[in-house]
């Protein structure tokens, strides 16, 4: 599979993730079947902002719930906006009820029943 491929089904994942809620790079990763592809993830929402549709990259965080890849949107606190706008609280760069809020697209997707739409 191409990288401009795996981006792409980044992305049609991301844009399934609903308001309030949020995933990790790994859990997208593994939904696509490569799942050590979390850092590769993570570069496909770095490059997001090309798209001609808008990816809601800020609602993918790192594994502990970490807002790790908030130093690549264009202000300093522009990803905690993002999900506290969306009813996400963030204290000290972490999502709060993490667990609670985590979306796993291997559970909540049936990629059959609901594939994403093409891009």
């Amino acid at each position: 599979m191409s990288n401009d491929n795996f981006f792409h089904r980044v992305y049609e994942v991301t844009m399934l993730i609903p308001p309030g809620r949020v995933t990790s790079y790994g859990a997208i990763a593994r939904y696509l079947g490569s799942p050590q592809a979390a850092r590769m993830v993570g570069w496909a929402l770095n490059s997001s902002g090309s798209c001609t549709h808008w990816v809601p990259a800020h609602r993918v965080v790192n594994r502990n719930g970490l807002l790790t890849g908030k130093v690549h949107f264009p202000g300093r606190e522009t990803m905690k906006e993002l999900l506290e706008s969306e009813g996400v609280k963030v204290e000290d760069d972490a999502v709060v009820d993490f667990e609670k809020l985590f979306w796993d697209p291997v559970r909540e997707l049936d990629f059959d029943q609901n594939p994403p739409k093409p891009f």
